[in-house]
């Protein structure tokens, strides 16, 4: 086990799965009226976070904030892989922030739809799939060999 092996892009990304991680149990819907209904939450003024109002999903983001620490793990202890290092975690992360993406910004959950509106936890999870993704990338830039141009020996 290299702990040195650790870089600025590991620290990153696992601040960020940690955000993630949080961001679960964090409120990710304001409920305007008494009308808005979001699974148990329900309005007036009401709030609901995403453990209680995305049954699918939060499981996707509970294992997408894993990722960060599977990857210091593979670093840590030099396992050989056939890809870039940190290239599998980017594109977890890019299925998670779209994931947080449709569901606060294309299609929030509840009804009427017109009274749920994004609360603070889903900007801190955006926060934490965006560090993932580019401690990630860092670390897959790192790790990548510099291909040579066609023709050259």
């Amino acid at each position: 086990m290299d702990l040195k092996a650790l870089e600025r892009g590991e620290a990153v990304a696992i601040g960020g799965g940690i955000l993630l991680g949080v961001s679960v149990f964090l409120d990710w819907y304001s409920l305007g009226n008494r009308y808005a209904l979001l699974n148990s939450c329900r309005g007036p003024h009401g709030s609901c976070t995403a453990w209680d109002s995305l049954d699918v999903v939060r499981f996707l983001l509970l294992i997408t904030a894993l990722a960060p620490a599977i990857l210091a793990w593979i670093i840590v202890r030099g396992h050989a892989l056939s890809w870039p290092r940190g290239e599998l975690t980017a594109v977890i992360a890019l299925a998670a922030l779209t994931l947080i993406l449709f569901r606060g910004v294309i299609e929030r959950p509840g009804t009427p739809s017109g009274e749920v509106s994004v609360d603070y936890g889903w900007f801190v999870a955006l926060a934490g799939g965006l560090l993932i993704l580019f401690g990630a990338v860092n670390r897959a830039k790192q790790g990548s060999a510099r291909s040579k141009p066609p023709g050259v020996i």
